[in-house]
């Protein structure tokens, strides 16, 4: 799938690795999944940090795959082939996930690091949309820095089930733990902001109640 010309570049970009990174795929058959799998396996063969795992249980969403370090527990997680502009979301990802520092503004960061709960996000997006690219890497970006935040990145194109069972019209659209989030672009600061705000909201009213 990846080119002569894609294959060197993204040869080079895989040694900011640090760390060793797994990929675990949980096939779902069929060309979706095959192209997947071969993509991932084109991926681990340039760089020897980097080995795709196959699983085949655990997972909702088939064919999906996720980013961790060994042992650990995955943030990021793709049901999805992430071609064209979501490509360099899934090579991000994986830097970031081996150990490639965060870009973002320390202040940002730091709201980030300071959320106490958990969150489930999940991104629904289309491989065309360019908006998308950015609110799928800043929320990946999310994980690597707090481990208690996790992103799926759906293609509506896959799950056209449940894009229909959620009236989702607009790429991207956020889902944070079964609840809307927000649609259309975002930033990571703007989604860090919007997510303190919640999780501060949230412990004000739990004071209120005499709740930790």
């Amino acid at each position: 799938m990846l080119n002569t010309s894609l294959r060197s570049q993204l040869q080079t970009y895989l040694r900011n690795i640090r760390r060793p990174v797994e990929m675990i795929v949980s096939q779902g058959g069929g060309q979706t999944s095959h192209e997947m799998l071969t993509m991932l396996n084109e991926i681990a063969s340039l760089t020897d940090l980097v080995t795709v795992i196959e699983e085949q249980q655990g997972d909702e969403r088939k064919p999906s795959f996720s980013i961790r370090q060994p042992g650990a527990k995955a943030g990021i997680q793709f049901a999805a082939t992430p071609t064209g502009p979501e490509f360099s979301s899934l090579v991000l990802a994986i830097l970031q996930v081996g150990g490639h520092p965060v870009i973002a503004d320390r202040t940002t960061i730091e709201q980030i690091r300071t959320l106490e709960r958990d969150y489930y996000f999940e991104t629904y997006i289309s491989l065309s949309c360019g908006s998308c690219v950015d609110v799928v890497q800043a929320l990946n970006m999310m994980t690597v820095i707090n481990p208690r935040i996790h992103n799926i990145t759906i293609d509506g194109g896959i799950f056209q089930s449940e894009v229909s069972a959620r009236d989702i019209s607009v790429v991207p659209t956020i889902y944070m733990n079964g609840e809307i989030f927000g649609e259309g672009r975002g930033s990571i600061a703007e989604l860090a902001a919007k997510l303190l705000d919640i999780e501060m909201t949230m412990r004000a009213a739990l004071r209120a109640a005499g709740r930790p």
